[in-house]
């Protein structure tokens, strides 16, 4: 029996439409930049959020009805919710998923049995994925819930907690490779520190490097080629993680030897907590070659914690997908929805309209952006801004012509720099609103 029997498969009906279930600007066919908007997008539901997320906050219990629970939490109700998460991704029309080893099916009491329930689970997968042609964007592992993993997996203090997380990694990737996943994403959730008093940061940091090659070493062991990315994220729940933003995620990678095995996926809450925009998070990996994919979420900025709200921001969408055309665009990654409705948004259908709304709002970024990038005028103005960098000095100065006695000679000859140019900040933020 259907979970949604009332919804059908979404429709694209325009920007006229007022009907909430149909997309008004994701047209997963219409071609943007040489490629159709579903292959530019590559949109992916999440299994924790949308199938185990209940609405709970530090403030009160979940409030989520979802008749298709059982309230056991058992193999046969994980196997249940494993075909109605599929009823949702097919009719919604998402091209792929995401999960944690954990959210798809009940841990056990030993290891053991936690992989036994994980390959049981894996085989409905299997078969609907099968069944509906929607894939596995990436898997991961959930190393921060159990307490075991209260100092951290691979940081831990407990040498035994850092072996039970690589035993728990390598059943992830296998099943993330059994499952034709695209991709293998490792998030530090308890990999930091609350107290520096208590904390070797060097060991631990170099034990998380240690983890880090010992996963790359296996990937290639079992002939698993998926993409690697690490997610950054600033705090919470440590007072800081080590993969605070692409800035030190890029730093530890470079260090450590394995920046050519790993790409960054990012996530909008995530800069907001590290004080940044996502654009900036975007620029700043996308220039380093490290663009990999992104959580679609954003935060709310009265709210000082990771609320995984969908994005509903055109100019925040619009960022996001300028970005990433401007550096080649996300393949093997994707748009993951790492967001929760409201704890007030309780019925099944509230899932349908949250998703929706965001693939609309990103549909209509990705034309704005490319609008922009056709019409070049943004471009220009930048071009403009570092004219003097084209010619002359400039240009001789990227060229590897001078040093600091040639320079100090040239400077020492015309005794001043020449006249700054405007910045005109408020100029292309006029310019950007032609587009919005």
């Amino acid at each position: 029996m259907p979970a949604f029997p009332e919804i059908e498969r979404i429709p694209f009906e325009g920007p006229d439409s007022h009907n909430p279930l149909a997309f008004r600007y994701y047209d997963e066919n219409e071609v943007v930049e040489g490629k159709t908007m579903k292959d530019h997008l590559r949109f992916s539901v999440v299994y924790w959020h949308t199938f185990r997320g209940q609405g709970s906050d530090p403030f009160g219990p979940g409030a989520a009805v979802r008749p298709w629970e059982s309230g056991v939490d058992d193999v046969a109700n994980a196997e249940n919710r494993a075909r109605v998460a599929f009823e949702f991704f097919e009719k919604l029309g998402a091209p792929y998923y995401a999960f944690h080893d954990r959210d798809v099916a009940p841990e056990g009491e030993s290891l053991q049995e936690s992989h036994d329930n994980f390959d049981a689970v894996v085989k409905v997968f299997k078969e609907e994925q099968q069944r509906t042609g929607v894939k596995l964007l990436w898997g991961t592992a959930n190393l921060f819930s159990n307490p075991r993993f209260m100092h951290g997996a691979a940081t831990s203090c407990n040498a035994e907690a850092f072996a039970y997380g690589a035993a728990q990694v390598k059943k992830a990737m296998e099943v993330t490779h059994e499952l034709g996943g695209e991709g293998y994403t490792f998030w530090g959730g308890r990999e930091g520190y609350q107290c520096l008093w208590n904390t070797d940061m060097k060991r631990e940091q170099e034990h998380l490097a240690k983890f880090l090659h010992m996963a790359v070493d296996y990937a290639k062991k079992i002939g698993f080629t998926g993409q690697f990315y690490i997610e950054p994220k600033p705090k919470e729940p440590t007072k800081h993680q080590y993969d605070s933003d692409t800035a030190a995620c890029l730093n530890f990678l470079r260090e450590y030897g394995l920046k050519d095995h790993f790409k960054l996926n990012l996530e909008t809450n995530h800069a907001t907590l590290a004080g940044h925009t996502m654009q900036h998070e975007l620029e700043a990996a996308g220039a380093a070659d490290a663009l990999g994919s992104i959580d679609a979420n954003t935060g709310d900025l009265l709210l000082g914690w990771d609320t995984d709200q969908f994005a509903t921001d055109i100019y925040l969408t619009t960022q996001c997908m300028h970005s990433i055309l401007k550096y080649g665009g996300l393949n093997p990654g994707g748009v993951n929805f790492d967001a929760k409705v409201r704890r007030e948004s309780f019925e099944p259908i509230d899932l349908f309209y949250a998703h929706i709304g965001s693939m609309d709002a990103f549909a209509r970024g990705l034309k704005i952006a490319a609008a922009m990038r056709a019409d070049g005028r943004l471009e220009g103005m930048v071009r403009e801004r570092y004219a003097s960098w084209d010619s002359g000095i400039g240009a001789e100065i990227e060229a590897g012509k001078h040093d600091f006695d040639s320079l100090s000679k040239i400077m020492l000859e015309k005794g001043e720099a020449a006249p700054n140019t405007s910045g005109r900040q408020e100029l292309f933020e006029n310019v950007i609103n032609l587009y919005l």
